[in-house]
């Protein structure tokens, strides 16, 4: 790798705008030292790539100060970035649709904080024409995966639709109720929790590890039937198999799950996913759980689908966003409003927005 990147005459790096400023220094200072020059990335060419009204990097238990001080644009690099700005929205113009021509500039709105805002509750008013809303979750997941009985084993018209909710509860809710609906026998694969100290056995046991649920790391209790899409958790065999990618069930056995990636260069490609051992980083309590690095993916956080592009979308926003640019993010992942389906309380729901960052 070390040469690999010595000889690189540019490196891009996509979706920058959630990378921490610490990483992009750390950076800088490994091409100084793999190069032995003292310029910027030493002398390679770096193309940053992103927007900043996309969620910024997630700073766990911090405030919204925090949040802006770990964004790119607070890093001593940052004043010898020269910018580009690309002004063109390619997925409307691809449709040549007048609606998706309105759909883009409504988008824009709603990243840059520009839409109004509910004069009683401080919450923005979803436009008429942006979207389909919903009344309730059942209706919500069958608009999105219609007749799904029938094609749910069509790869490509699994791999184009993806619920999206702001908060790990709502996205575990709604995978469990779809995987519910398929045919099929449901396996589940129990994890190994151990602690880290074995001096701590006794305060931490295993019941209690089992219990606890976290951000990015799988469930104890895994469920999965044939045919359930995948999200990988972990960069497993890069570039093939790197978190994010979706993939769908293909075969269980108690220690391997033989999978099928749903999109990307490598689509179609057979696959094979072991156990491995997952480390708590966010956990006040040292512990290793042994599963398969994934969760199920009928719906995501909205986070988690940043950089993905689809046909038909659905937004839970019973719960709503909570985090800088996080309702662009979720809208801007469909090409015309036809295809994005909102489930909101009277249209109604939060834009947060930092507009500090913008600037």
């Amino acid at each position: 790798m070390a040469t690999v990147l010595q000889k690189s005459a540019i490196i891009i790096w996509d979706e920058c705008t959630m990378t921490h400023k610490h990483s992009l220094e750390a950076f800088h200072r490994t091409m100084q030292d793999l190069k032995g020059n003292h310029k910027l990335f030493g002398g390679t060419v770096i193309l940053l790539s992103g927007d900043f009204r996309q969620t910024l990097p997630v700073i766990p238990h911090s405030t919204f100060a925090d949040e802006i001080n770990a964004c790119l644009k607070q890093s001593f690099l940052w004043t010898s970035v020269e910018t580009l700005r690309l002004t063109m929205n390619m997925r409307v113009q691809l449709q040549n649709d007048p609606t998706a021509q309105v759909f883009s500039k409504q988008l824009l709105d709603i990243g840059n904080g520009e839409i109004e805002l509910h004069q009683n509750t401080q919450y923005i008013k979803l436009p008429d024409i942006f979207c389909t809303v919903v009344e309730t979750r059942n209706e919500l997941i069958e608009s999105v995966f219609p007749d799904i009985l029938n094609y749910y084993l069509d790869h490509n018209w699994l791999c184009n639709r993806a619920i999206l909710a702001a908060r790990n509860v709502d996205v575990n809710e709604i995978n469990f109720h779809i995987q519910q609906i398929l045919p099929g026998d449901l396996m589940s694969f129990k994890s190994i929790d151990t602690v880290i100290d074995e001096n701590e056995i006794v305060n931490f046991p295993t019941e209690f590890l089992n219990s606890l649920d976290l951000p990015g790391m799988p469930p104890h209790n895994l469920q999965l039937k044939i045919g359930s899409p995948i999200i990988l958790l972990r960069n497993l065999n890069p570039p093939q198999l790197c978190n994010g990618t979706r993939l769908v069930i293909k075969k269980m056995t108690e220690n391997i799950l033989e999978a099928t990636i749903l999109s990307g260069k490598f689509k179609g490609d057979i696959v094979l996913l072991p156990r491995i051992p997952l480390l708590a980083s966010e956990s006040s309590i040292p512990f290793k759980r042994l599963q398969f690095p994934i969760c199920l993916a009928f719906a995501m956080t909205i986070n988690k689908s940043q950089g993905q592009t689809m046909s038909i979308c659905g937004l839970d926003l019973e719960n709503t966003c909570f985090s800088h640019g996080q309702l662009y993010v979720a809208c801007s992942r469909v090409r015309k409003p036809s295809n994005l389906f909102v489930l909101a309380k009277d249209r109604l729901t939060r834009n947060v927005v930092h507009k500090v960052v913008l600037r």
